[in-house]
């Protein structure tokens, strides 16, 4: 199963981790083994690629790109912002 290997940064909202958090319990309690938070990302993420078609996950998919899209346009929008004040523009708060 982990012939190959590699490292990814999962940034996940707390009601997701603590969703996944619950499944692991109760996978613990069914299957009375341990069962880590990363071993169910990992089955969900399988299982999640399985369904590829699904018109529930490419909702879900095209949420989240939506989102990033415009967190990334706002960032964007925000640093042109700053950039156009120019070096010598006057601050409102001292210090920074």
């Amino acid at each position: 199963m982990l012939e190959t290997r590699a490292k990814v940064l999962l940034i996940l909202s707390q009601d997701v981790l603590d969703r996944a958090r619950v499944l692991a319990g109760k996978a613990t309690t069914a299957l009375k083994l341990p069962v880590s938070l990363q071993i169910v990302l990992r089955a969900l993420l399988e299982e999640g690629l399985k369904r590829d078609g699904s018109p529930a996950l490419l909702a879900n998919i095209e949420g989240q790109a939506q989102a990033v899209r415009q967190r990334r346009g706002a960032a964007r929008r925000a640093e042109a912002a700053r950039s156009s004040r120019g070096p010598n523009s006057k601050r409102t708060t001292p210090g920074r």
